[in-house]
């Protein structure tokens, strides 16, 4: 098999977003990616399969029948369902490709089954037969063999389109992406190790569970003995999740599309799977689940009580703190401030405080939740915390540590680097961080919002603190009501001298 030339990033990068604006102007936006993701996916698995394909004629001297052996790869094609079959076909295209892609995934029942999603591809007012082969034109343009395209690098090329479909349809972005400078820093808080097990529960496009494989890529640590496990309710979602980690070369994962609050699906006899790692960005604040069957739930999630019907937001916590090993378990979840401080959740707070596994309560800047202002904080808890981070909190007021470009929030790598070495050193610091007894936060009737702790040194602040420099202990706001104060006797006192003025000219 002729070798392709090798695929540069940018070039990459290119081809899959070209592919997402054939559809524009016909599809909404939110919807490229029910079509894109599955197509890329398709053209990846065929051309790995030639490429296989090729390297075992080679082998074997150019034998067809040891060629086409399934252990000679990774995934099973049948022939009638190949890419350059589907290539072929002029009309009905849609009703094609469906049947490909079913053929594949029933070829592939325990690693593909439901991967591709259930985009509707037969319909024709929505995607006519030639868009449909103008995309496909589009996608042969390229050979997605590993050789050209290593894993590493098509992985980052999804994530990059992840990222464009994110920014392209709007506020439904947060269903499935979740800002990747902030997974890093919840991925570096918890420092995964080899060989442990990482858990979302509320998975979307696997970019957390994916964060931890990074992780140990970049210290050059072993990471394919990692066990990766997510669940997600949205059946697209959960494909892109499992397409992903595909596409980024990991094999030992699992994803289960299901309503994690409803229906668990890690469980382990009577009760949850627990995991060293649980990374989360739970949906906020969601108001459709069933409360009723909480207060009873057959599996004792409702350690700390029954959330108010209208925010779920403590069912999750619950969830996942129901989910961590008790040696080794420690968990990063991503959540809005509401969490920390609203009366309705009081006495499950206080509970979560006096169970002593709430380990570091960060809060980050605006627009760091995808296509939304609001300021989020990432809270850390550990089933079996050190010795001498017992019974105490960290507190981190990290909401100036954010960069703003091009109408986009991230963290800089000297952000992350504060943060995480001022988690790791566990110490005070000044107008940035301060640990907090247990005691202390119940003296405030278990909230935990960050600014009854550490007052952070904002632009306003360093003002006031100049202000009082110049003008004493009095600030230039109190020296200008002193100021105006005074006038105002000056003034009261002028009329009356006026008057009095007014009343001698009178003959008064």
């Amino acid at each position: 098999m002729k070798k392709n030339k090798h695929i540069s990033q940018s070039q990459l990068e290119f081809y899959l977003w070209g592919a997402a604006t054939l559809l524009r102007g016909t599809i909404d936006a939110g919807d490229y990616k029910q079509f894109i993701f599955p197509l890329l996916f398709y053209k990846r698995l065929c051309d790995v399969y030639d490429e296989e394909l090729a390297d075992a004629l080679e082998e074997s001297g150019g034998d067809q029948e040891y060629a086409a052996l399934p252990e000679q790869h990774r995934f099973q094609i049948p022939e009638d369902a190949h890419w350059k079959v589907t290539r072929t076909v002029v009309k009905n295209v849609g009703k094609a490709i469906q049947e490909a892609l079913r053929a594949i995934e029933t070829a592939n029942p325990d690693t593909l089954y439901g991967v591709f999603g259930d985009a509707q591809w037969t319909n024709k007012d929505r995607l006519p037969d030639h868009m449909l082969r103008e995309l496909i034109e589009h996608f042969s343009s390229q050979t997605l063999s590993l050789s050209n395209c290593p894993e590493d690098e098509l992985g980052v090329g999804y994530e990059f389109l992840i990222k464009k479909f994110a920014d392209d349809s709007g506020h439904t972005a947060a269903e499935f992406y979740t800002n990747r400078t902030v997974v890093h820093l919840m991925t570096e808080m918890l420092e995964p190790k080899p060989g442990e097990s990482i858990y979302d529960p509320t998975c979307g496009s696997a970019g957390m569970l994916l964060s931890a494989v990074a992780h140990l890529k970049r210290q050059n640590k072993e990471w394919r003995n990692l066990r990766l496990f997510g669940q997600e309710r949205n059946l697209l979602t959960s494909a892109i999740g499992r397409m992903n980690l595909f596409l980024h070369g990991i094999e030992d994962f699992r994803i289960v599309r299901d309503d994690t609050l409803a229906g668990p699906a890690f469980v382990e006899g009577d009760r949850l799977m627990q995991f060293d790692v649980v990374l989360a960005n739970p949906p906020y604040s969601i108001k459709q689940w069933d409360r009723n069957a909480w207060s009873a739930d057959p599996w004792g999630r409702n350690i700390y009580g029954t959330p108010p019907q209208g925010r779920a937001d403590y069912a999750f916590w619950q969830h996942i703190i129901k989910s961590m090993k008790a040696k080794s378990g420690r968990c990063a979840i991503l959540f809005p401030h509401g969490v920390l401080f609203r009366n309705e959740e009081s006495a499950m707070r206080e509970k979560l405080v006096a169970h002593d596994v709430v380990e570091c309560v960060l809060g980050l800047g605006p627009n760091l939740f995808y296509n939304s202002p609001m300021e989020a904080c990432v809270v850390i808890c550990r089933m079996n915390k050190p010795k001498e981070r017992r019974n105490k909190v960290l507190f981190i007021n990290a909401v100036n540590e954010v960069t703003r470009e091009r109408a986009q929030s991230f963290l800089t790598d000297n952000h992350l680097q504060r943060i995480v070495d001022t988690y790791q050193t566990f110490t005070d610091e000044e107008g940035f961080a301060r640990v907090v007894s247990n005691d202390q936060i119940r003296e405030k009737g278990g909230n935990l919002s960050i600014p009854l702790y550490v007052r952070v040194q904002t632009a306003a602040a360093g003002r006031v603190a100049e202000e009082q420099a110049l003008y004493g202990k009095t600030s230039l706001k109190q020296a200008i009501a002193n100021w105006q104060e005074s006038s105002q006797g000056l003034r009261s006192s002028m009329d009356g001298l006026l008057k009095m003025l007014e009343g001698i000219d009178n003959g008064q």
